[in-house]
Formats: structure tokens, sequence, C-alpha cells
């Protein structure tokens, strides 16, 4: 018997604080019969023990799974009998702090667990998964469960971050407001207008810097509400924004840097840009506005500017994009026997290569052969992996990468200012004290180089510099906001969109 009672003590060592007295088989439920025990209890309204018994009354909870078997406890509760004359509750019902709570169906313990589980999977996985770990429970009480949870408190920090994120895409956002220092989750407000984190930051006093990315709405809420914080963009953003601008100029300059290639397509495509080129810069000399430009020629405002800009209709024409194909491992053989007979037949060469393992198609071989891809010193280059490689730190580039990065710095003049321009801004990215002054230096440096959408990048820097300087010479980003975001979007997608704003701003805030 001795050895009965401390297997149950064992098993049932939650139920610690009741009397257990049966446990009984029911087949896939664990049955256990228990009583709360004989000890004076305090009123709930003055606080005075009393002992004295009124009555009895039984509940029934479910308790944490044994066995893989759902455990149902019937516990035996007493009513009793306030001492205290004309005490507003002359009896009451005795609680099991710790173990039961005032009309809840599980124990504390279980309901523990189902909330770690439901903060994590929502509602029907949630049940789906319970249901095979012995605690059944449908959807609807996983999210009212979820619900319950109360969202952790924050003390307002010193420095925040702010983004934000798509509810819907190109229809609804919200603004998410995180500890830049530790990552807590601070608030998730509907929308993403300037007077909504205005609102916001006003009620929030004390904090100090904002990270933030480019958005000119979050800047001017930051600026109204606390003008005395500091601003700090997002370096991430900084080097996308770097990125983008420097793909446009080596597709710009790809006639240039690429001439080791087959030489542009003089196509209609060709003819049509060097026509439209002639257009804007004939009306642009009669001193003709830009919008005027594009009105006249039924262009968008973008294009006008984009041809403009360029000194000459050759930079606007784009190097042919030619990707890897399965000739390449035989133009040296292709090159060889073209040397020695360029009247061969391609069936031959065709025939050639298919003994040295060529398992393309005919009219492959027929392009690339008219395309002048076989007699190219290399394969051509595109201009977005030419730039890959210029924005690669020089230390993982390979060797065949480093000897197209010469080529192209050989054959271009501005490759070579574009690739040192890039180099030094990368440095920046470090943060330190003297880094606002040496990028007032590079920005002179870039707008003396002929590279146009580098000065538009450079235009960008000088319209946000406060905050600029301060990601250059700050340790504070915003990478943990881009973090919570990208969790964000696997909580929606457990969610298949039909949450409500209020559950999912509590999901999020619970992290």
């Amino acid at each position: 018997m001795h050895d009965v009672n401390t297997l149950v003590a064992t098993v049932f060592s939650g139920l610690s604080a009741l009397v257990i007295e049966d446990v009984a088989n029911g087949g896939e439920i664990v049955r256990v019969a228990a009583r709360t025990r004989d000890v004076p209890v305090p009123c709930p309204m003055g606080g005075v023990e009393t002992g004295r018994v009124h009555g009895y009354h039984g509940r029934t909870v479910r308790d944490v799974p044994v066995d893989g078997r759902q455990v149902v406890v019937r516990v035996r509760i007493r009513r009793l009998v306030c001492p205290v004359l004309g005490c507003r509750r002359q009896t009451f019902r005795e609680q099991v702090p710790g173990l039961l709570e005032r009309h809840q169906r599980r124990t504390t313990r279980l309901t523990g667990q189902l909330s770690e589980l439901v903060k994590e999977l929502c509602g029907r996985a949630s049940a789906r998964l319970a249901r095979s770990l012995a605690v059944p429970v449908s959807y609807a009480s996983a999210l009212r469960l979820l619900r319950r949870v109360p969202v952790p408190e924050v003390r307002i920090p010193r420095v925040i971050g702010v983004d934000d994120f798509a509810l819907r895409r190109r229809q609804s956002y919200a603004t998410i407001i995180i500890n830049a220092e530790t990552g807590e989750r601070i608030e998730v407000l509907p929308g993403r207008e300037a007077a909504t984190l205005e609102a916001w930051l006003c009620g929030h006093p004390g904090i100090e810097a904002v990270c933030r990315d480019g958005s000119a709405t979050y800047a001017e809420a930051v600026r109204r509400a606390l003008p005395d914080a500091v601003q700090i963009s997002d370096r991430w953003h900084l080097w996308h924004n770097l990125t983008e601008a420097v793909r446009k100029e080596v597709a710009t300059h790809s006639t240039c840097w690429a001439k080791e290639g087959p030489p542009p397509a003089e196509g209609r495509q060709a003819a049509t840009t060097r026509e439209r080129w002639q257009q804007v810069h004939a009306l642009r000399e009669r001193g003709v506005g830009l919008l005027e430009c594009a009105r006249r020629l039924n262009l968008a405002m973008n294009t006008v500017k984009r041809y403009d800009r360029v000194t000459e209709p050759e930079r606007l024409i784009r190097a042919p994009k030619y990707r890897p194909t399965l000739v390449d491992p035989y133009r040296d053989h292709l090159r060889k026997r073209r040397l020695e007979n360029p009247a061969v037949p391609v069936t031959h060469l065709l025939q050639e290569i298919r003994d040295l393992g060529y398992t393309g198609s005919s009219n492959l071989l027929v392009r690339c052969v008219n395309q002048g891809r076989v007699e190219a010193d290399r394969p051509a280059l595109s201009p977005r992996r030419l730039a890959r490689y210029l924005l690669t730190r020089p230390d993982r580039l390979k060797d065949h990468q480093r000897e197209r990065i010469e080529a192209a710095r050989t054959a271009c003049h501005e490759m070579t200012a574009l690739a040192d321009l890039i180099h030094r801004f990368a440095v920046l990215l470090d943060p330190a004290d003297g880094n606002a002054a040496l990028l007032s230096t590079w920005i002179t440096s870039a707008q003396a180089e002929d590279l146009p959408h580098l000065h538009a990048f450079t235009r960008g820097l000088e319209k946000d510099r406060a905050a600029v300087d301060a990601a250059i010479t700050l340790p504070h980003h915003n990478g943990g906001t881009e973090g919570v975001n990208n969790k964000t979007k696997l909580i929606k997608r457990q969610m298949y969109g039909r949450a409500s704003f209020p559950l999912l701003r509590h999901r999020i805030l619970l992290g």
C-alpha cells in the first residue's frame, strides 16, 4: 500500500494540494477522485479564516495527460460559512490557488501548457496537435485561450525601431514598434499614416532615438512628435539603395565594358531608343520642360528623365543578355574549327560536338553561332551579375570573378570609379565617430564622376542627411524590426489571412 501511495504521489504530483482518494482506469480516460484538505480557508471578502462547512460541491476538471491518456479529476469542494456577521459573502466556495481557478475546467498547469501551444500555432493547428497529445480542444476554445494570455508589460525604451508591414499587400498596412536594443515588441498600430505614429509617440515621452527606413512619413511623424529625438536611418536600406543605383549604372555602361563580347544587336529596340533620345534632346534644346516633353512624346516622366540624363544614345542601349547554354563547354573546339574553315557547315559542327558529349539541339547551336558567341573571348556577362561582383567583398571573390571585374575596369573608366566608390561606401557602414565627415567627402567624389544614377542616390542621402549620419556613427539599426516583420509573415500564413487585426496584434506582441 505504501508503494501504491508513492506511485500515485509521483504520477499526480501536480495534484499535491488535494487529497487523492481513488484512481480508476476508464480506458482512454484516467479518472481521479480527490477532495480538498480539511484546513481553514480565508473568506474572499474579509480575509477571516474559517473551517466551518456549510455543504459540498463537485468540480470536474481536466489535468495534463498520463500515459498518453486524458486525465479527468473529480474534486469535492467545500462550501464554507464566513464567521463575520454582516459579511456580504455569508457562504463561499473554497478555491485551490495554483491548481484550480474560478469557472475553469482545466487545471492551471494544463492551461499553461495549452497556452504555450496556441501561442505558436493559434487555432485549428493547435486543436489538431492537442488532440494527438490527448488534450482535445476545439479551435474556438484555443482562440479564447490565446486571447486570455496576457500581453507582457514592457517599459518604453530609450531607442525604438519602427517599420511597416502589409496586412493585405497594396491595400492595408500596419506599423510595428520594437525595442531596438533588446528586440522586444512594444506595440502594433493599425495603418502606417504619420498621424497614427505621431499620436502614439506623443503618448509615450522619453524616447531618445528612433530607427527607421527611408520612409518620409515616419520621419515627419517623429519630427512633429519628438523634435529632440535622434532619427537613425537603417544601414541595410542604405546599402540596398546603393545596390539599385549600381545595378542601373552597370547596365547603362554595358556597351562600354562588354566590348569583349558580341556587339549590341541593332534591332528595332535600338532604333527606337536612338529616335526617342533625339526627340527628347531636340525638345530640351528648344527650352521645353520635362513634363511637357512627356506630354508631347506620350512617354512616362521617369522615361523622359532617363533619356535627358545621358549625353549619348549608346549609353541607353543594353548589351545582349546571354544565359549559360549547353554549347559553352565546346566553344574552344567550335572556334578552332571555324578559324580553320570559316565555311564549315553547322551540321558538321553539330556532329563533332555531339561526339564530344553535346546533348543540346541544333537550333541552340545555330543561335550561338549567329549571335557571335562562339568567336567571343568568353561568354557574355550580364549587367546584373557584374553588379553583384562589384558589390561583393573582395576577399570573397573567386579568381574568374576578379578577372571579370578587372576587364570591365580596363574597358570603362566609369566602372573603375564605380568600384572604388562602392568599396569606400562599404567601409562607412561600420559605425565610427568620423564617418560623417568621410561621407561628405564620398558624396563630393561621387558627384564629380559621370554616374547619373549614383548622383540620384547621393541626392537621397542629402535629403535625409541627419538620419544617415546617425546611422553610420551610432551602433543602433533596424534589423530587429525587419526580423519581427519576417516572423509576422509566418504568423499571417499560419492563420490563412482569416485573423482580425486584434488577434494578429496579440500574437505579434506575445512574440
